[in-house]
């Protein structure tokens, strides 16, 4: 197998729907083990709509290009209560590819 699966988490914000479900918010990735490409995603937001939107930015992006810029489109471009969890779960993310990578 030439993928790796990373997960990263960070805390929801009070007042959110998946809140009443996950305490904690929850970007997976697929990872090809060679470049660091990411080939799928999810996240634990409620909707599928939310979900489909955070993947569309990090499906297709290097993480040997740092995590900048898709912290930098989620903190542009979502707009719900969720985005700072989200730039966080997304960041912790990079942080587990990193240490794999050691």
């Amino acid at each position: 197998m030439n993928t790796y699966f990373v997960a990263g988490h960070a805390k929801l914000p009070a007042g959110m729907a998946a809140q009443t479900i996950y305490e904690t918010l929850t970007v997976t990735a697929e990872l090809d083990k060679n470049h660091g490409v990411v080939i799928e995603v999810s996240c634990t937001l409620a909707t599928e709509h939310g979900r489909d939107f955070i993947s569309r930015i990090l499906r297709g992006y290097c993480l040997e290009d740092g995590i900048d810029e898709p912290v930098r489109l989620i903190k542009e471009h979502y707009l719900g209560k969720a985005g700072s969890a989200l730039a966080t779960a997304v960041k912790d993310l990079y942080k587990q590819y990193e240490q794999q990578k050691q």
